[in-house]
């Protein structure tokens, strides 16, 4: 599942998410959603999220 629909985003949820400073790469880092920082239901680019590790990106794939 990818992660453009932010109802298939919740916290607690291991996702791979596309860091800003991987943009250009498209480098996965996977980790665990702390809070869902897009406000809207839909996002072409992914849901940005922040994971529990503190880090900011925009959800590519959910992982389970």
């Amino acid at each position: 599942m990818d992660g453009k629909n932010r109802k298939d985003i919740k916290p607690g949820l291991k996702v791979e998410v596309v860091l800003k400073r991987d943009q250009r790469t498209g480098k996965l880092t996977e980790g665990v959603v702390k809070e869902i920082l897009t406000s809207s239901s839909f996002h072409p680019h992914g849901i940005k999220v922040r994971l529990a590790d503190g880090q900011v990106g925009r959800v590519a794939r959910i992982v389970g």
